[in-house]
């Protein structure tokens, strides 16, 4: 599959979806050039308060966490940014977790605060075609088959 423009995910728990918006509309310019996708709640602020075409999922307790890391794992998200809140319960946890696993796993770069997020959005290699090393997972799928 060949992608014209490089997709962003973007995620945030219930007490950091205003700090996201805002972050995204301090970012407008930039993220506008980039395919955006977010889970349900997230990307439906997104697109009507800030007016960018969002790709939309389930909503991370129902599944929307999960959807993403899939899509991560298939090579069709390139960038996570998730506010996450550690000071809030959240029963979704495992799914939050694994999805932040399956980003490691693939280095898919992830900013999982507005400081890390702005660091990441400045950088120049934002604006250009970036090449990240795949991880070679052929010596872990061999020990699978034995």
């Amino acid at each position: 599959m060949t992608k014209s423009r490089s997709c962003i995910a973007l995620v945030a728990h219930d007490n950091k979806k205003a700090e996201l918006v805002e972050w995204v509309e301090q970012h407008h310019d930039i993220l506008s050039d980039f395919e955006l996708c977010a889970t349900g709640t997230t990307g439906a602020l997104v697109e009507t308060e800030l007016g960018l075409p969002v790709r939309k999922f389930e909503s991370g307790p129902l599944g929307g966490d999960q959807q993403i890391g899939a899509r991560i794992a298939e090579g069709e998200i390139d960038f996570l940014v998730f506010f996450w809140d550690p000071l809030a319960p959240h029963p979704h946890d495992p799914d939050v977790k694994a999805l932040l696993r399956i980003a490691v796993v693939w280095n898919i770069p992830f900013a999982c605060n507005r400081a890390s997020a702005d660091f990441m959005i400045a950088s120049t290699l934002m604006s250009n075609t970036y090449q990240r090393k795949l991880p070679d997972l052929d010596s872990y799928r061999q020990r699978l088959k034995t």
